[in-house]
């Protein structure tokens, strides 16, 4: 609130037009009768926005901060005709309110501009030093700092760096499935309910020494014949099910195990066996291993790859110690991907069915 207020103050110096404003304590009055205030938004002080009846515009500073709620009352109170809402931030995650609202479902009437430092005619060389030493000594946190890209959890994150090489080599875009191979569909098993973890599933084919991941699917709560219809309706209906060890547990619902409910769907489940202790950091080394191996359809599989680019390192912050992989909303399709790696590094999985390496130009963008 206060950096906002000072900004527009050193702006108004900067033009040499402080003749037309009177800067107070509180607020900016303009000699054409105008005034400029400045509130809090956060969501104990939101309520307070409803007093601004009557104004015609707002700005909101690091708009990725505000919740759902503040941006609900804000909206319906900056409503005179002709009146406007700006908003300025560096995105944070996809789910924030301000990007669900601009740049996932985007109004008809907004107007949405993506600026970074490439737009910036007056780019300093001490700023384009720092780009550089970011982009060669943190890749994974590049993409959020300098190019507009999502957060991705930078202390720690397992994945992070080789997602930024996979983009900076033109490993992620356009990936067309072949039709003559067979897909592969790898598991993290989830449960049914509210409270159940997500069940992740990624769709890939092995074309030689490549891995085309094709697709992601995601989801929580859902009965596992949800995941079955889903497979089939995308087109995956003769996938090869890859499940993890747990996938002869006995469904919670039905009673019967997870793999035989996919063999009673037509689907072929091959059952990985428990890696053992320390399984978790074997599957992260495995995914680094064969992460240069892979190539993946941009659009169908953002939300996986979202995953993999936060899935990170739990800490303890008073020894400065590595606790192995934190659980949350990320490790399910880091697990599931990390199953993958396992999968194509087992010999007996290397089928015959792979012709040679084929030109990579001929099916990515």
């Amino acid at each position: 609130m206060q950096s906002a207020k000072r900004l527009i103050e050193d702006k108004i110096k900067a033009f040499d037009v402080g003749d037309y404003f009177e800067v107070q304590n509180d607020c900016i009055i303009t000699h054409g009768g105008g005034l400029i205030i400045f509130n809090g938004m956060q969501n104990h002080t939101a309520e307070s926005i409803k007093s601004l009846e009557g104004f015609h515009g707002a700005w909101i500073e690091e708009a990725h901060t505000l919740s759902e709620r503040s941006l609900a009352l804000l909206r319906p109170t900056i409503r005179e005709e002709g009146s406007e809402i700006w908003a300025s931030w560096n995105p944070r995650r996809k789910k924030d309110a301000i990007d669900k609202f601009l740049r996932v479902k985007k109004p008809d009437d907004a107007i949405v501009v993506e600026s970074n430092w490439r737009d910036n005619p007056w780019f300093p060389d001490v700023l384009q030093q720092e780009r550089l030493l970011d982009q060669k000594i943190y890749p994974e946190r590049y993409d959020h700092i300098w190019e507009g890209g999502y957060a991705k959890a930078f202390e720690g994150a397992y994945f992070a760096g080789v997602l930024a090489k996979a983009k900076s080599e033109g490993r992620i875009g356009h990936v067309a499935a072949d039709p003559l191979l067979p897909y592969r569909a790898i598991f993290d098993l989830g449960g049914s309910g509210a409270t159940a973890d997500a069940m992740s599933i990624w769709i890939t084919q092995w074309v030689g020494r490549e891995i085309r991941v094709l697709d992601y699917i995601e989801g929580i709560g859902q009965v596992l014949a949800y995941y079955v219809n889903e497979l089939r309706s995308r087109g995956y209906g003769n996938a090869i099910c890859i499940l993890p060890h747990d996938g002869v547990n006995s469904n919670s619902i039905t009673g019967k195990r997870y793999e035989d409910h996919l063999r009673d769907a037509s689907f072929e489940v091959i059952i990985v066996p428990n890696q053992g202790r320390g399984a978790a950091m074997m599957r992260v080394e495995a995914v680094r291993r064969i992460f240069p191996q892979c190539w993946f359809n941009e659009t169908t599989t953002e939300a996986g790859r979202d995953a993999l680019g936060y899935y990170h390192e739990r800490k303890d912050e008073t020894r400065n110690v590595g606790l192995g992989p934190d659980h949350d909303w990320s490790s399910h399709a880091a697990d599931a991907f990390g199953l993958l790696a396992v999968a194509y590094e087992t010999p007996d999985e290397s089928k015959a069915d792979m012709p040679p390496p084929v030109a990579r130009k001929g099916f990515a963008a």
